[in-house]
């Protein structure tokens, strides 16, 4: 009979990804203090050699702008996913950009607040930057995002 030795505890420090949360409209919803916490444990589980994300709270206008430059297609979009790469200081995940005007008028028609859209916006934009494609795959990215869904909107509640 073959003996066992008990794992030794991680050693590992406890590791924080450098996230970037950019308000500059000054959008009230944007409650960073509380974003900031659920969005890092986010990223460190979906993405855990991720050292960086950004985001970018933005106008319907820019927006329409941004889309217009980097997707050819003249009208606003509730978000936009860069994914990123290989950094001097690791792996940045990507640079996300959302529509705030947009996200309140989703909120309004989904019949929940701002914040828990934003949150559903940010892990669609995740899992882009991870390189899921809902437009080219077979659903599995809609899948999966249904599943973290359920794990992080309800776990993370939203009042």
């Amino acid at each position: 009979i073959a003996s066992c030795t008990p794992a030794a505890p991680m050693d590992d420090p406890p590791r924080n990804v450098d996230l970037s949360l950019d308000n500059p409209c000054g959008y009230a919803e944007v409650r960073r203090r509380e974003l900031r916490p659920w969005l890092r444990e986010l990223v460190e589980e979906l993405a855990p050699e991720s050292t960086s994300f950004a985001v970018r709270f933005t106008s319907d206008r820019e927006m329409r702008r941004l889309t217009h430059g980097y997707r050819g297609k003249d009208k606003s979009t509730d978000v936009l996913s860069f994914p990123g790469g290989a950094t001097h200081e690791g792996h940045h995940l990507g640079d996300v950009v959302i529509a705030v005007p947009t996200a309140r008028r989703q909120a309004a028609e989904r019949g929940h607040d701002v914040e828990r859209e934003l949150r559903t916006l940010l892990l669609h934009a995740v899992l882009h930057c991870l390189g899921y494609d809902h437009e080219t795959d077979d659903g599995t990215m809609e899948r999966l995002e249904r599943r973290l869904r359920r794990q992080w909107l309800r776990r993370n509640r939203v009042h």
